[in-house]
């Protein structure tokens, strides 16, 4: 697929993770990215990598084929009504934002392809998983948008109605893996690791289980059986976590987020 001019609207976290993955994946050209933010100083580092840093979000939305809106939700509607006469029909808009729906953004900029996207922070290092839902997008245009959030880790298409889901099993979902991880760390260090050793080895150790899921296409069940012997000392560590409550805290955490969307 041919290169495009890609303004991303928000330099914020997730705006920069973007602009750093579509760069290490090689999928877009540092000259060929544009990133904006009122405070251009945050963003240096991209800026001496040879992305355009622009105050100016007109300015960046015109010289695009493909805008990225990475805003906060409360501003996203403000800011794309200030601009909308900047949009071209011919343009791919995608927003990253969390609550916004896909009907919210037509109504803004009518006539173009809209794309609600919800990627992870882990787009920065191209190991987002990304939910995808569609509106106007002609059959390239959709290949061009699922190639580039695949190339900066895994892409799904998904009805847009499980989109807030998406947002927490996804997005929300790496803050709680993170915790997981610190979880193990602290524990690795009360039976004798350093902090360095025991970061280490948790990290890996959850890397591999999720590759294990991934490539193989298992259940978790099917390679816990596998680690699980009788009378063994992962049996009764894993039965000690379910008698505190480890599986019941996590859904009612991910339920809580959802609610959180959903109610406010």
């Amino acid at each position: 697929m041919s290169a495009k001019k890609i303004a991303i609207i928000g330099g914020g976290n997730l705006g920069t993770a973007i602009a750093q993955g579509l760069m290490k994946s090689g999928f877009s050209k540092a000259a060929d990215i544009t990133i904006t933010k009122r405070n251009t100083d945050t963003l240096a580092s991209l800026k001496h990598a040879g992305v355009q840093v622009e105050k100016d979000n007109a300015k960046a939305i015109r010289g695009a084929e493909v805008v990225i809106v990475a805003l906060k939700p409360y501003n996203v509607r403000e800011v794309l009504q200030e601009f909308s006469g900047e949009f071209r029909p011919d343009q791919i808009l995608i927003s990253v934002v969390t609550g916004v729906s896909i009907d919210d953004l037509e109504r803004i900029v009518p006539g173009m392809a809209v794309v609600r996207a919800m990627p992870n922070t882990a787009i920065a290092i191209q190991e987002s998983m990304t939910c995808l839902c569609f509106k106007n997008a002609s059959e390239e245009q959709t290949r061009f948008v699922t190639e580039m959030f695949n190339q900066l880790g895994s892409a799904v298409s998904i009805d847009e109605k499980l989109m807030d889901a998406a947002t927490v099993l996804g997005a929300c979902g790496i803050a709680y893996a993170l915790r997981f991880i610190r979880a193990n760390i602290q524990g690795g260090i009360e039976i004798g690791f350093d902090a360095r050793t025991a970061s280490l080895i948790a990290a890996q150790t959850v890397k591999g289980a999720a590759e294990l899921l991934i490539r193989e296409n298992r259940h978790p069940e099917e390679e816990i059986d596998k680690v699980t012997t009788p009378k063994g000392c992962t049996i009764a560590g894993l039965n000690e976590m379910e008698h505190q409550g480890f599986s019941s805290s996590l859904i009612k955490g991910i339920t809580a987020s959802y609610n959180k969307i959903v109610k406010g």
